[in-house]
């Protein structure tokens, strides 16, 4: 069983980096072989993390959070980069926390495979 990390720095919705992230996430999970899935949003990704998502067009990345939390993948925002960005002091998709980068250093070494976006 493998332990996979996906790191995610694009904007939400200014390309599709984190859209494909996501939608890679939710692929995975649907295999049995993946033991644990974990997700860290960097950057301007850390948006995706913000309820209330209500795009007029095309995906929700909410909601996919979301599919995602509720499979038991932990999800966390970059805290200097969610503080950057006003995104700390906001209320959260369910299941979504704040990070720091010693977490994810953490997760990085205890990963079989790291992928980014």
């Amino acid at each position: 069983m493998q332990k996979i990390l996906i790191i995610s720095n694009g904007a939400g919705y200014g390309s599709e980096s984190l859209f494909n992230s996501l939608r890679l996430a939710i692929a995975l999970k649907e295999r049995s072989d993946v033991a644990e899935l974990k997700i860290f949003l960097m950057s301007d990704a850390v948006t995706a993390g913000i309820a209330g998502q209500k795009p007029s067009e095309g995906y929700n990345l909410q909601q996919m959070l979301e599919i995602l939390t509720a499979q038991g993948v932990s999800i966390k925002l970059c805290k200097t980069c969610a503080d950057g960005r006003g995104v700390s002091g906001l209320t959260l998709v369910d299941g979504v926390e704040i990070g720091t980068l010693v977490e994810l250093a953490e997760w990085t070494l205890s990963a079989d495979k790291v992928l980014t976006f």
